[in-house]
């Protein structure tokens, strides 16, 4: 089925509606203002990584082809990049527009980020005797003209710019300063004003005349430079290289990709724009000028001053004990029994911890499979792998270097299971192995027992407290057997066909999905309710959208909850009238993913690493299990019905794209809030 354009949104335009949410967030006076500062934060790293790795990848493919179009809006990659740069300038005006808000409102609470003209003189000098003391012999500058080379700018790195006018000459030169990285504090108090501070980059800035003594200075700016990272991993592959150390220096080479945006904290003088654009291979529209500070990582500091003023946070919230595991008993016999499910953060993960230690000493335990993505920079998952293998189990562990962001822990964290005994493996060629699985192999008289464990998220303890996401425990052979299958094929390099109850991308996984959205089109025509329910991160899968399209229009009424990218617009007449999508941005970020296909006793549940985009169900090892528990099943559908009810954190996305709040027309229904009371309540009657 093709279906016309006006259904569909381009991905990157879709994924700046996205932080388009996160930036409201920011913008919301009736959110805690130092929560604010972290939305905004959230907002700014987002669109970081989204220039470095979207638009970078964008112009690669201008470079390859540019008359290439993509499949879902046929626009070029020149087309998108223009489009991209026009919409994040519009946001950038919002942004800034919220820092200056916020930082208007921490005043009241003894905070403020003054510009030298706020300063006395007295403030002045002595912030002067500060820089010629412990600044001045710190910096290094490079002054760039017909002998020097262009110096290189490191990603993300502020520096100082100025136009330097020689006092014996006519010809202008560009000096820059690098402002130090991690060398300087971000907030610099300012003398004699308690709870007044100027960044260290603008105290740099200020006193450049200081380091240029020859020259007057015309116009000045710091400025960032964001470089290209989407590297070429499958460039890695190299039957005669060992693997990692091909990774190792892959990512050497990412930190001197090409650069894709370049921020400048003033205006200055537009020759010098052109020569840095030129020696950076920039287009204007890739020129950013920014009213805010570069880099907001000083708001942890601000924070850590409040940290009294309660009413500037969010209430605080732990993770409860599991309605469904009592981790005050062992955890093996419990998932014996029947089935069971965690659901983070407002569940603790414990219980999956302390399944693996019991596992690491358990003498029936012949061996731990796993997947492994990402980490917590001090990883339990890791220690109980390690303890495992120290205490004679077979430890079998697939570790993604892939991972972006990640590569380099990943890296570092297979040699330290490598040293504890541990068989670390790397994955199938081409594949980035994204699952999250977890098989522990018995031996007992009555035979082979399997305890499985299938997650939407990584193992990793930081985000499990930030993120929403379900971890099924379950001891069914059927499914322990199909895990097995998926091993033996990552240790062969090689992917799975065909299971009988895991689905797996990207053999088994779009095709099974196809599937169930058909037999929802057969129910309405044999006169049933028909019915899906998808909560995924992102949609932009244009083969699975067009059979959603199909679906709607046979008359499938559908609920989508996608948190991010979302390409297919819902509500469109004759095409998409029956599809219903809210996005839920919070203080939680949404990250499980969840089927539902069919009602009541027709209905089938999965739980999934995977969303519906076409990386994921085609270039990644991705798993889905069946829900088979009635109680979980519930649980599911209950997590489902409470998102769709939101009207706190829930947009619903309009015919033409946009998103739009609800508006509370009684009480006020936030969904990530209700989870966490019930998990409360449960934990207390222990129910």
């Amino acid at each position: 089925m093709d279906v016309q354009m006006p259904c569909y949104e381009n991905r990157e335009l879709s994924w700046l509606r996205f932080n388009e949410r996160v930036l409201e967030e920011a913008e919301d006076f009736h959110q805690p203002l130092c929560e604010r500062m972290n939305f905004l934060s959230i907002f700014q790293s987002n669109l970081d990584e989204f220039i470095m790795v979207r638009v970078g990848s964008l112009h690669d493919e201008m470079l390859l082809d540019e008359t290439s179009r993509e499949n879902k809006t046929e626009m070029t990659p020149s087309e998108q990049i223009s489009a991209v740069m026009e919409r994040t300038h519009a946001l950038a005006v919002r942004r800034d527009a919220a820092y200056s808000g916020i930082l208007e409102r921490l005043q009241d609470y003894g905070i403020q980020l003054l510009n030298f003209a706020q300063i006395n003189e007295d403030g002045r000098a002595r912030l002067e005797g500060l820089f010629r003391q412990e600044y001045l012999p710190l910096l290094s500058f490079f002054l760039v003209g017909k002998q020097q080379t262009f110096p290189f700018l490191r990603n993300k790195d502020i520096y100082a710019v100025a136009v330097l006018n020689a006092k014996s000459e006519k010809r202008k030169r560009v000096g820059i300063v690098p402002c130090g990285g991690n060398i300087f504090p971000r907030l610099v108090p300012v003398p004699d004003r308690p709870g007044s501070y100027v960044l260290s980059e603008e105290l740099i800035l200020h006193f450049l005349p200081i380091l240029f003594p020859r020259y007057r200075i015309s116009s000045k700016s710091l400025a960032r430079i964001t470089r290209n990272a989407d590297i070429d991993t499958d460039s890695a592959y190299d039957e005669r290289l060992d693997y990692r150390d091909a990774m190792s220096a892959l990512l050497k080479c990412r930190k001197k990709l090409s650069s894709v945006r370049l921020e400048l904290s003033r205006k200055i003088d537009d020759g010098v724009i052109k020569q840095l654009c030129k020696h950076l291979s920039l287009s204007y529209e890739q020129v950013f000028e920014s009213a805010t500070p570069l880099d907001y990582s000083f708001f942890s500091v601000i924070q850590d001053h409040l940290r009294t003023r309660k009413e500037l946070f969010f209430d605080p919230q732990h993770p409860q004990p599991s309605v469904d595991l009592d981790d005050r008993k062992p955890i093996l016999p419990q998932i014996c029994e029947r089935d069971r499910m965690l659901h983070y953060p407002y569940e603790t993960m414990r219980p999956f911890l302390q399944m693996l230690r019991e596992a690491a000493s358990d003498p029936s335990v012949v061996s731990i499979k796993m997947t492994l993505y990402r980490l917590a920079s001090h990883s339990k998952v890791v220690d109980g792998l390690v303890e495992a293998a120290e205490n004679g189990k077979q430890v079998d562990v697939l570790v993604e270097l892939k991972a972006r962001f990640d590569e380099a822990n990943n890296i570092e964290w297979s040699r330290r299971l490598e040293q504890a005994g541990c068989h670390v493996i790397y994955g199938v060629d081409g594949l980035k192995v994204h699952s999250k699985l977890c098989l522990i192999t018995c031996k007992t008289e009555e035979g082979i027992r399997y305890i499985t464990q299938i997650g939407t998220g990584n193992y990793n303890e930081m985000t499990s407290r930030l993120y929403t996401d379900l971890s099924l425990m379950t001891a069914s052979h059927e499914i322990g057997e199909d895990a097995a299958g998926i091993f033996r094929a990552l240790s062969l390099n090689e992917t799975v066909q065909e299971m009988k109850w895991l689905l797996v991308a990207p053999e088994y996984l779009q095709d099974p999905l196809l599937h169930m959205i058909d037999d929802e089109i057969q129910a309405v025509r044999q006169g049933l309710d028909g019915y899906l329910a998808v909560k995924i991160n992102s949609l932009t899968n244009k083969i699975l959208m067009d059979k959603l399209i199909e679906a709607s229009q046979a008359g499938v009424q559908i609920d989508l909850i996608v948190r991010g990218i979302c390409c297919l617009h819902s509500g469109i007449p004759g095409m998409t009238d029956n599809i219903h999508v809210i996005s839920v941005v919070g203080r939680y970020l949404e990250h499980s993913r969840i089927y539902v296909f069919g009602r009541g006793e027709r209905a089938r549940y999965y739980i999934s690493s995977a969303d519906w985009m076409t990386r994921s169900t085609l270039r990644r090892v991705e798993v889905a299990a069946p829900v088979l528990d009635q109680t979980l099943k519930k649980r599911l559908q209950h997590i489902i019905n409470t998102m769709l009810n939101d009207n706190t954190n829930a947009r619903v996305q309009q015919p033409d794209g946009h998103y739009q709040r609800r508006i509370p027309s009684d009480s006020a229904r936030n969904c990530q809030q209700q989870l966490y009371q019930e998990a409360c309540d449960n934990s207390s009657t222990g129910e």
